[in-house]
């Protein structure tokens, strides 16, 4: 296993660095990262890594179109998803049906009512998750022009991220890109889980909180409330002692 994504990973490089020149990287980034946002075996992190690299080391492709190219195929593939998830929903989606896609959409669908902001957010660093996330705030309902700004913004910092990743790589391993490429991938996939744990978290502590607060709320008595009460005084019951004693 970890030969064959070693032999994708070489043949990948060998691919686009040979295209790193030229302008039809551009719409060949374009495609992959628009494919990348309803398919996730389309990995479009490796190729804007490796494109940063080549950047780095040699000065084609532009850096700044490789950014903008990026982030514009990322979020038209998310409207994509977007787009299959109310038409058609998840349940006809291949991957989707495993055990592990029916997860996914299970814990997309619960995150997305309780955080979906920062949930469109952070998905967009899990491949599985975002296609997932993005599919099922589609079958959902979740409004459209709200998913919009949200992934515009997540494909815009996902973009910087791969980017920056690449750039980093270079840096360490400018003589090695393949080596580069692939610890590139490793820190962005790596990167991706951790901010999924960070918002899991977050959200744990936010429903905590606000169960703390209703179950104080419900634990308060209500206003004027307890001058309703009959209360029972010393001289009330002095009073029924003395109607005894007249009674005898």
């Amino acid at each position: 296993m970890i030969e064959a994504v070693s032999t994708f990973l070489e043949n990948l490089e060998i691919w686009v660095l040979a295209l790193a020149a030229s302008a039809w990287i551009y719409p060949a980034l374009y495609a992959f990262a628009t494919i990348d946002g309803f398919f996730p075996p389309i990995p479009s992190e490796s190729v804007v890594i490796t494109l940063a690299v080549a950047a780095s080391a040699s000065g084609n492709p532009n850096l700044v179109l490789v950014l903008v190219i990026a982030a514009a195929g990322a979020w038209t593939g998310d409207q994509i998803a977007y787009s299959l998830g109310r038409g058609i929903g998840t349940e006809r989606i291949r991957f989707l049906r495993s055990v592990r896609g029916r997860k996914a959409v299970a814990w997309a669908d619960q995150a997305l009512k309780a955080r979906g902001a920062a949930f469109i957010l952070a998905a967009r660093y899990v491949p599985i998750g975002r296609v997932a996330v993005n599919m099922t705030a589609g079958a959902v309902g979740y409004p459209r022009r709200r998913f919009m700004a949200y992934s515009g913004l997540a494909a815009v910092t996902w973009a910087l991220y791969s980017v920056l990743i690449g750039l980093v790589a270079a840096q360490w391993l400018g003589h090695q890109p393949l080596l580069a490429m692939v610890i590139g991938v490793v820190m962005g996939v790596l990167s991706g889980v951790i901010v999924d744990r960070i918002m899991n978290s977050m959200a744990r502590r936010r429903r905590a909180r606000e169960a703390a607060r209703e179950a104080a709320a419900g634990a308060t008595p209500i206003h004027g409330e307890a001058a309703d009460r009959p209360v029972a005084t010393s001289s009330g019951v002095e009073g029924d002692q003395d109607a005894v004693r007249r009674a005898s």
